[in-house]
């Protein structure tokens, strides 16, 4: 070897040493210099080192949590198992399990009820007469550090309702909307998700064909469009997409969005589970294209009003609602979040009175999600789905309109299992909204409000969007919704019916913590013993 090429290696190896031993001191003698002349932390004034730890570890807790530390069925708001009974239909269009559940069976819930003679398949009555072009992956290899898949074509049943079961919202409008799939996507705005989400979910649904999606309080945009699927067009307090600039609302925009053929109903959104309250979003979030479908100013921060000023009352808002229905032929729907087992007394009471109303009103639960709210609204403000359901459906009857109005659900309810419990308390429909985001790419980082979402969901960020694959994500958005579908005709055929259309309260049991059990019917009698129909 030449002295040179010694020299050399001799002093590659000395800078090497250098950087491995004398930089991290020096670093942690100016971190340590550093933090104890600052007056901010406390613990990084007495130790420095230890306090700066500390916050890492704090920062990178949520994530070590999720993924190391929480039990399969323990992480919040959605677990591992959670997670995984949405992806497994999304990507592979299955949702087996091996060896038995995980559910804790000692713990009070609801059951559906099994028939001693369930139905065989070709007795259900399903419309599965035209089969979807999807795509699935298959698995190659699995092991510890390595995993292939392959995305492979396949032909999957659309498990749709038949005819005659088909649920008609409106029935009486000039254009009724007729719904064939009993789950839909529920209210989310371009705004809240980038264009590439919005887009891949109305791309999935629309494939998935007889279901629908809610455009969200932000307006009806090109991406809820760019698939063939039928929308709810929601109208918040802000009145997006349907206001002048002066934030008056116009009715000519309002027959503007009726006249698109995908467009099949109204909602007006009152509340919504996790936000009892107008919505918000960040300026960051309003990029021009936003900003010009809410007929707002662009980067500037939104929030819309707690309520309509259009009207203040049950009288003005069915006055409000009948002027729109007239005014575009279109079902006109209310979204409310129940509060007291009195809460829809005022509403059902002149409904009855005045034969006026909402054709539909969805129920939405407090333990729903959104892309930005107040920890206090979101924790202790409104009921849960199920006990909203069972009031909303009860206090309907007792006045003798349950038929007049059709029960859309939403709040949590991104398994079969647990829609089938909430048609048995009363539901006709169901929406789903984070399930749906898990769909297209969420991996659950709870940084929504930020516009920061690494994998390109709840984000208007071009940059963060490119992760997120429009055509290859939305297979994942129709496959997960007609596994759901697939798994409802399975519980009805195990609790002896054929259709989910079919399952009543009776359907249901209910077991407390002391192993006993009774029917939902006799909770129901218990609770709601009244009734002022007849």
């Amino acid at each position: 070897m030449e002295f040179s090429s010694l020299i050399f290696i001799l002093l590659s190896l000395a800078v090497l040493v250098f950087a491995i031993i004398f930089v991290p001191i020096v670093l942690f003698i100016y971190i340590y210099w550093k933090d104890r002349k600052q007056k901010q932390h406390a613990i990084l004034r007495n130790f420095p080192l230890l306090g700066k730890i500390r916050y890492v570890l704090e920062k990178a807790g949520p994530e070590l949590r999720q993924y190391l530390f929480d039990a399969d069925t323990s992480g919040k708001p959605f677990s591992r198992d959670d997670y995984r009974d949405i992806i497994m239909p999304a990507k592979y269009h299955k949702n087996m399990i091996g060896f038995g559940s995980r559910r804790d069976f000692e713990k009070a819930d609801f059951y559906v009820k099994n028939a001693v003679f369930p139905k065989q398949q070709e007795e259900l009555d399903v419309d599965n007469t035209k089969q979807i072009d999807s795509k699935i992956y298959a698995v190659q290899e699995d092991n510890l550090l390595s995993r292939k898949e392959k995305l492979e074509n396949k032909q999957i049943q659309p498990w749709l309702l038949n005819d005659k079961h088909a649920v008609v919202i409106g029935p009486h409008c000039r254009e009724p909307f007729r719904v064939k799939g009993l789950i839909g996507m529920s209210a989310m705005s371009y705004g809240a998700l980038g264009e590439n989400a919005i887009s891949a979910l109305s791309k999935g649904i629309g494939m998935a064909g007889g279901s629908w999606m809610n455009t969200g309080e932000g307006g009806l945009s090109d991406y809820h469009l760019a698939g063939n699927t039928d929308i709810i067009a929601q109208i918040g307090p802000g009145l997006f997409g349907v206001r002048t600039r002066a934030g008056d609302f116009s009715w000519d925009l309002l027959k503007e969005k009726s006249e698109i053929t995908q467009v099949k109903a109204f909602e007006l959104k009152l509340a919504q589970g996790a936000k009892t309250r107008g919505g918000h979003v960040d300026a960051e979030k309003v990029t021009e294209k936003i900003a010009a479908i809410r007929n707002v100013a662009p980067y500037q921060e939104i929030n819309s009003p707690n309520r309509f000023h259009e009207f203040d009352d049950v009288p003005s808002m069915f006055s409000f609602i009948e002027q729109i229905r007239n005014h575009t032929g279109l079902p006109v729907g209310i979204k409310l979040v129940i509060g007291s087992p009195d809460a829809l007394e005022d509403i059902a009471s002149y409904m009855r009175e005045s034969g006026t109303g909402p054709d539909f009103i969805t129920v939405d639960g407090s333990e729903g999600g959104t892309g930005a709210t107040f920890q206090e609204l979101a924790d202790r403000v409104g009921l849960p789905i199920k006990s909203a359901v069972i009031i909303a459906d009860q206090t309907l009857k007792k006045y003798g309109i349950r038929d007049r109005v059709k029960l859309i659900a939403s709040g949590k309810l991104f398994t079969a299992d647990r829609i089938a419990v909430i048609l048995g308390m009363g539901a006709d429909l169901v929406q789903i909204a984070r399930a749906f985001m898990i769909t297209v790419g969420c991996i659950m980082a709870q940084i929504c409000h930020t516009n920061r979402c690494p994998v390109g969901v709840a984000t208007t960020d071009p940059k963060l969007q490119k992760a997120l694959v429009v055509d290859e994500k939305a297979y994942r958005a129709l496959n997960y919704l007609v596994t759901l579908r697939e798994s409802l005709f399975r519980i009805s055929a195990a609790a002896g019916v054929t259709s989910p259309i079919l399952i009543q309260s009776s359907h249901i049991q209910y077991k407390d913590d002391y192993q006993r059990v009774c029917s939902l019917d006799d909770l129901i009698a218990k609770d709601f013993p009244v009734s002022v129909s007849s």
